[in-house]
């Protein structure tokens, strides 16, 4: 009982605990609406009457976060443009053809692996032909894979050195002089949401029914035409010869990758200048990040034969900015906000989270699900955490509760794994809820965050 009233209190104060904070939910979601960009605009409103109507001091927008984020998508849609990110991909058709008959275990490690290298869930929608067309061969279930697939694709942002998750979190915690370095922060949270994506695989090996009792799929393909839908063959990037130029933009990105993990773990190598007290201090990693992966991007636009022009058009650098631009405008009404009620959420938030500190894994998913982005969520949950009191370590524990949005199967990529399995198995139900995603989307979150607790208090 003690438990779930806490769960209220912290509840309550995030939402209606202080004045006009049903304002800001109802701005969030009515953003919601209009995606990612439109939710970003829509907190101007926000932004508008809290400063304007209430005499709010308007907050600060996270600028070091945002500059690492836009130097992040850079480099990512340089990475794609330039075809190293087809390298990888073809990487991973060839293991998961290698071992077709464990394709429910090592798609979706597959997918989680390949967010991690490139910091966007996105990569997801060119496996997903792919892992229906083994599974199928095979005569598994092809939502077996396809759906643990696309959850892990999203749980891996978390994991990611070069994600806006994962730089936001950085950021964060530097500007609250928490000088965790990027290889602290990925020890905690690569085991932790690789674990829970191999426990939702794991529970997925003998989800459903097999095919061949599966009435409704054995009654669908009675049909010649829907047969040979189901059965079709796929295309393939294994027999595709790629120029030298992909395989030098890809080991590019991974040498800089390398080199952020090896300054961030030992700061000794960077350059030191005086603080205000003439004391000499390293640099911000954020800045390192932001260097780093400029100049991987200059690389690649020098050595790999590609037009800067044709960056701006690649899906990873868009969708990246569709995330700088959301962290933008909710962070900032968020800190606006928060920032006018500060005395009274460390009174009464920082004793909740500090008694109840599971509650925070909670409200974390649910504001995932609210804005539909880690980044976002980030942007929201974290700095007011750190501000009420919070210890990191616990922040760090939960990072896989910020993967919330499968929760409802209106994810782009989610609808996307339902439109790529053809034999249909991959659905939502009858009742929303009931979809394909759920189950395996649960047990990860929930797994993830028992191993995160533990790496945590080992790393931190």
């Amino acid at each position: 009982m003690e438990m779930l009233l806490g769960l209220v209190v912290l509840l309550a104060c995030l939402i209606f605990g202080v004045r006009h904070g049903g304002i800001g939910l109802a701005v969030i979601s009515f953003g919601v609406r209009h995606g990612g960009i439109g939710l970003a605009v829509i907190s101007g409103i926000g932004l508008i009457i809290f400063t304007f109507v209430f005499q709010y001091k308007p907050g600060t927008p996270p600028i070091d976060v945002m500059l690492t984020i836009l130097a992040v998508v850079t480099c990512a849609g340089f990475l794609q443009t330039s075809g190293g990110l087809t390298v990888m991909l073809k990487y991973a058709e060839k293991f998961l053809r290698s071992n077709p008959k464990q394709v429910t275990i090592f798609a979706p490690l597959t997918t989680w692996f390949l967010t991690v290298l490139c910091g966007t869930g996105h990569v997801v929608y060119t496996m997903f032909p792919i892992i229906y067309d083994i599974a199928i061969k095979q005569n598994i279930r092809p939502e077996r894979p396809m759906a643990v697939a696309s959850v892990a694709s999203q749980m891996a942002i978390c994991a990611s050195p070069v994600s806006v998750a994962v730089v936001s979190i950085v950021g964060f915690f530097a500007a609250h002089n928490f000088n965790y370095t990027v290889l602290q922060i990925l020890a905690v949270s690569i085991p932790a949401t690789g674990f829970g994506v191999l426990c939702g695989a794991l529970w997925s090996y003998r989800r459903g029914k097999e095919l061949a009792d599966d009435e409704r799929f054995q009654e669908f393909i009675k049909d010649p035409e829907n047969r040979n839908y189901v059965y079709g063959d796929t295309e393939s990037l294994m027999d595709k010869e790629l120029p030298a130029t992909y395989y030098r933009a890809m080991y590019i990105f991974f040498a800089g990758i390398l080199v952020i993990a090896c300054l961030g773990n030992f700061p000794d190598l960077l350059p030191h200048f005086p603080n205000a007290k003439g004391v000499m201090k390293p640099i911000s990693m954020t800045v390192v990040i932001q260097m780093v992966m400029l100049f991987v991007a200059a690389m690649i636009l020098l050595t790999c034969n590609i037009k800067a022009k044709d960056v701006g058009n690649s899906q990873v650098f868009r969708s990246g900015i569709v995330a700088l631009v959301s962290v933008y405008g909710v962070a900032w009404m968020a800190s606006t906000y928060f920032g006018a009620h500060m005395t009274f959420l460390k009174q009464s938030l920082g004793a909740a989270v500090t008694a109840y500190p599971w509650a925070y894994a909670i409200i974390a998913f649910l504001t995932s699900k609210l804005v539909n982005s880690q980044a976002a969520a980030i942007a929201i949950v974290v700095p007011l955490a750190l501000s009420v009191g919070m210890d990191p370590v616990m922040i760090m524990s939960f990072i896989s509760a910020c993967y919330g949005y499968f929760f409802l199967p209106t994810y782009p990529s989610d609808l996307a794994c339902i439109g790529f399995d053809r034999s249909g198995t991959t659905r939502i139900g009858k009742y929303i809820l009931n979809h394909s995603f759920m189950i395996p989307g649960l047990i990860g979150v929930a797994t993830g965050c028992c191993m995160g607790f533990v790496m945590a208090h080992i790393v931190m």
